[in-house]
């Protein structure tokens, strides 16, 4: 099938204002206003009321987290706190069949929001959790979606200072195992996969050097990204000056994770030198805005990130903390949490718009997805104008982060529609409401 995705109302490229044209799951066209295809088509979309996008991208997210969403234990608290109240409830909760349900809701937010690249640090495994990149890999493949598979990993309970109870983690050699099955099983390098592999202890404060050593090693052996959370906040930076007498940035040196496999999460609390440390070695940083304001942990530096060559991608980081899965709204969150700290002429929306989408897709290792060009994968997201948030604005694009976009109207990957008017295909969503809302009931039963 060849596609015209003909005349969008505004879209996300230069010169493409007569649509773009997909083949083979590929945009093989970009057509400048008024122009038509070079090669007859076999269908035509008129996106004439639609605002089109590349897919976004998600890179940095805790699943299993939707259903502990405004859990009495844990609101208005700030991180280490938040992580006090809610870890023994997750650690004696989470299982396999609840893991599937919040994987799969969160999917089909985040599908729904307008993306279709995804990544979910997945730390927690409790005993008979085993299967958990085995079941979000399923729930990737039943939605349709790219997915990086980041197999996190807890080593350090209380006892041994980090901060993680005993039934929530697992020992060196067993982690290290499953990460090898996990590669060897999913990984795929090539152009258009639809799954892929990175490896993500989870922060300084719960995991062991030698897991962060030996975890570097496999990547580079593999051929993989690495992932971990690191200066979230000023606590850690405390932690790690009395654990290991050093900042955070010295500490990922010190284990090998100075160089451009690397993408942190949140990466907020770095000094001049460390920015400039973090650019030279192309550390790249997901910024989740969202997170960051309802846990008070700060305002990552953007733009002095940008400038000294790290990438910057965005998450919208676990939905206990956010606490949803979208990432268009985390899009808005961006451009606003970014104009307190530098010029609203500074940060536009094509900043925020270019972190969900060609920022994150560079902070998972991928060049075919994340921008609308001839040759690369055919994942867009679409979005109409039509409710009364956006009556009146001016600027199409400029319109769906200011004004507020949440939903997209249409999303396609890998060339075939997986949203339509503005539901998944495939799944139902009151049905997926009452069974996830079921399950999560003993989450709050647990109190």
């Amino acid at each position: 099938m060849r596609v015209w995705i003909k005349a969008p109302l505004a879209i996300l490229a230069k010169e493409a204002g007569g649509g773009l044209v997909i083949e083979g799951g590929r945009i093989v066209e970009l057509l400048p206003a008024g122009a038509t295809p070079a090669v007859a088509v076999d269908e035509t979309f008129d996106a004439s009321q639609h605002v089109v996008l590349p897919g976004l991208v998600n890179a940095h997210h805790h699943m299993f987290q939707t259903l502990t969403r405004a859990h009495p234990k844990a609101i208005n608290k700030e991180l280490f706190p938040w992580l006090q109240a809610l870890f023994p409830i997750w650690s004696r909760h989470v299982n396999p069949d609840n893991l599937r349900l919040a994987t799969r809701l969160a999917l089909t937010e985040l599908l729904m929001s307008g993306c279709t690249t995804v990544s979910d640090h997945q730390y927690l495994y409790p005993p008979g959790l085993d299967a958990a990149m085995d079941i979000q890999a399923e729930e990737a493949a039943r939605l349709g979606m790219r997915m990086t598979l980041t197999r996190g990993s807890l080593n350090l309970t209380e006892a041994e200072e980090g901060n993680a109870p005993r039934e929530a983690v697992q020992d060196i050699d067993t982690i290290l195992a499953d990460c090898e099955r996990v590669l060897s099983r999913y990984h795929d390098k090539s152009e258009g996969a639809m799954l892929r592999v990175a490896l993500a202890p989870c922060a300084p404060f719960n995991v062991s050097k030698r897991l962060m050593i030996e975890t570097a090693q496999m990547a580079e052996k593999y051929d993989c990204r690495l992932h971990t959370h690191l200066a979230e906040t000023l606590d850690e930076v405390d932690y790690c000056m009395e654990k290991f007498s050093c900042r955070p940035v010295d500490y990922l040196e010190e284990v090998g994770w100075m160089n451009s496999r690397v993408w942190l999460a949140h990466g907020i609390h770095f000094n001049d030198d460390e920015i400039k440390r973090l650019g030279h070695a192309c550390v790249g940083v997901c910024h989740c805005p969202t997170s960051n304001m309802v846990l008070a942990s700060g305002k990552c530096r953007t733009l002095e990130l940008e400038a000294a060559g790290s990438p910057i991608g965005l998450g919208v980081d676990g939905s206990a903390s956010n606490d949803n899965s979208n990432l268009m709204e985390s899009v808005r969150h961006a451009l606003m949490i970014n104009r307190l700290r530098y010029k609203a002429s500074e940060i536009t929306h094509f900043d925020a718009l270019r972190w969900a989408s060609e920022g994150s897709a560079r902070l998972l290792g991928r060049d075919d997805v994340g921008t609308l060009a001839v040759g690369k994968q055919a994942d867009l997201a679409l979005y109409r104008l039509d409710e009364l948030r956006f009556s009146g604005a001016g600027d199409p694009l400029a319109a769906l982060v200011l004004c507020g976009a949440h939903a997209a109207d249409r999303v396609m990957i890998k060339g075939e529609w997986r949203v339509v008017d503005a539901m998944p295909i495939g799944i139902d969503v009151g049905k997926l409401r009452r069974e996830h809302g079921a399950a999560a009931r003993a989450f709050v039963e647990a109190l």
